[in-house]
C-alpha cells in the first residue's frame, strides 16, 4: 500500500500502530468523560461477558503485568465495579466478575465507542472484512507452530 500524502509504501505494522493509536485516542477521549482508562476499559469488556475470568487471563487481555492488574483490579472492586469470587474448582485461584453497576458502565460506554466509531468512512462489510482480516492475522502470530516453520523456511530460504 502506498502513502498518498508522501508517495511512499506503508508497512503493515506502522499502517497498524496508527490504526491503534488513532483508534486509542478516540476511545481515550469517551472513556475520560467517564472517568476511566482504556486499561481499565479492557478488563471491562473482558468481563462483560458474564463468564468470570481468572487474573492470569484478563492481565494477558489486558496487555498488563500482573502486578499492575491487581492495582487497577483492586480499583476497580473499590468502584463496585468489579468483584472476586473464588474459582469452584480451583480455590487457589480468583475469578473477577463484572457487578450490576459494571455492566451498566459496559453497556453506556459501548453504546457511545459504537456510536463514535460508526462514524468512521468504513462500510458496513469492509468493517466486517477488516475485522476478519485482523482475525486471521492474530491466529497466523499467536500460533507457535507456523511462526517457527517461518522462521525456518526463511533460514533456508525457501520463505
Amino acid at each position: 500500500m502506498t502513502d498518498a500524502r508522501a508517495g511512499r509504501p506503508q508497512d503493515l505494522t506502522q499502517l497498524l500502530t496508527r490504526a491503534e493509536r488513532l483508534l486509542s485516542r478516540r476511545l481515550t477521549t469517551i472513556l475520560d468523560v467517564e472517568g476511566h482508562s482504556l486499561d481499565a476499559w479492557r478488563v471491562i469488556s473482558l468481563l462483560s461477558d458474564g463468564a468470570g475470568h481468572h487474573m492470569t487471563e484478563i492481565a494477558e487481555h489486558a496487555f498488563l503485568p500482573p502486578a499492575t492488574l491487581t492495582k487497577l483490579v483492586d480499583h476497580l472492586v473499590e468502584d463496585n465495579l468489579v468483584y472476586r469470587r473464588g474459582d469452584e474448582i480451583d480455590r487457589r485461584r480468583v475469578r473477577a466478575h463484572l457487578t450490576p453497576r459494571g455492566r451498566r458502565l459496559h453497556q453506556r460506554i459501548s453504546q457511545q465507542i459504537d456510536a463514535s466509531t460508526s462514524t468512521l468512512a468504513i462500510a458496513a462489510g469492509e468493517r466486517e472484512l477488516l475485522q476478519e482480516l485482523l482475525t486471521s492475522l492474530l491466529d497466523a502470530l499467536d500460533d507457535p507452530a507456523a511462526t517457527a516453520n517461518q522462521q525456518r523456511r526463511q533460514r533456508l530460504g525457501t520463505a
